[in-house]
């Protein structure tokens, strides 16, 4: 699968990038299909340099944007649509924050319950002696 990503390059503390087409399982530093432009966050205009036709030419043909490259490409009106999430977390780590989550909820729910349950009433029989005469 294709993936139109960025590419880091340019000085230590100073990046700048390129916009590339690669195979998704490539390693971004190894060699790429196309050049497709150029971002330097670090400029105050000019900063984002795409050749539109090839990336839309490159989305018809199916390559899937990065959620930064879709951002910067729906800032910069080349696409319409959402700005997408980007995703930080890492699956196993997501699914450890989900189960303490479920976790804590259940515990929630338990202390509601047993708060909202009416406190048994204790009867106290009373015992009656009979006496035999």
């Amino acid at each position: 699968m294709l993936a139109i990503r960025l590419q880091r390059v340019g000085k230590k503390k100073f990046a700048t990038y390129r916009l590339i087409v690669s195979e998704k399982t490539r390693d971004t530093q190894d060699k790429y299909v196309e050049l497709l432009g150029t971002y330097n966050p670090h400029a105050k205009e000019q900063e984002f340099l795409p050749k539109t036709d090839r990336i839309k030419y490159w989305l018809q043909i199916g390559a899937v944007p990065s959620a930064t490259v879709n951002n910067l490409l729906v800032k910069n009106g080349i696409i319409e649509g959402k700005k997408a999430k980007s995703v930080f977390l890492s699956q196993k780590r997501k699914s450890k924050i989900d189960e303490k989550n479920k976790v804590k909820a259940e515990k929630e729910a338990a202390k509601k319950a047993a708060a909202a349950a009416p406190a048994p009433e204790v009867k106290e029989e009373t015992k009656t002696e009979e006496t035999t005469a």
